[in-house]
């Protein structure tokens, strides 16, 4: 289980957003804009295609330590808590990235990409949700913030392990605790709309 944890540690650090900036465009993302390395940001100095690959390349680096550790310790042995631990380490190494002085993003993409890994049911009403809002309102900040606490509620309707459903809601408490500054933006009345 501790070399599936720091496996999914290293993997959620990989930091896609700082690679493709740093690549293609040779700045540092995070000077830019919210300083955050995650899809949102992207969008601001590449364009909406690169915010889309960012997304996907996230979800992805969430989805694989999990289905790993699934794969190779069932459910059924430790009642999911090896995948959930996992996914933990993907958010904190998403968030706090060992190769970027533990910087990084707000985990929402890789957050997602677990949740995808955990539940495809309760990441079909993250979607919907996410899509839904971000369309209405422009504001992918209050989507992300919406939309992720419908795992906890999600996963424990679908008959999901308790295991599960506790990471639903802790992942929510911490991917809403990143997302601080955008709350009080949203509050005051100054965050970012996107348009697509």
């Amino acid at each position: 289980m501790i070399l599936y944890i720091i496996v999914a540690y290293l993997i959620g650090s990989i930091p896609t957003g700082y690679l493709i900036v740093k690549i293609l465009k040779g700045e540092d993302i995070r000077k830019i804009g919210s300083g955050s390395t995650g899809a949102t940001n992207v969008k601001r100095v590449m364009g909406k295609k690169w915010f889309f690959i960012t997304l996907f390349l996230d979800l992805i680096k969430g989805m694989l330590p999990v289905i790993l550790a699934k794969h190779f310790i069932p459910v059924s042995f430790d009642g999911g808590f090896t995948a959930v631990m996992s996914a933990v380490a993907v958010l904190l190494g998403h968030s706090k990235s060992i190769f970027l002085k533990f910087t990084g993003g707000k985990s929402v993409a890789s957050g997602v990409g677990t949740l995808l890994a955990l539940n495809w049911q309760a990441f079909l009403v993250f979607a919907i949700l996410w899509i839904t809002i971000t369309k209405v309102s422009k504001y992918i900040s209050l989507a992300s913030i919406i939309a992720i606490w419908s795992a906890p509620i999600s996963l424990f309707l679908f008959g999901a392990p308790l295991a599960y459903v506790v990471y639903g809601l802790v992942g929510a408490v911490y991917i809403t605790y990143l997302h601080r500054e955008n709350v009080q933006r949203l509050l005051n009345g100054n965050e970012n709309k996107t348009e697509f």
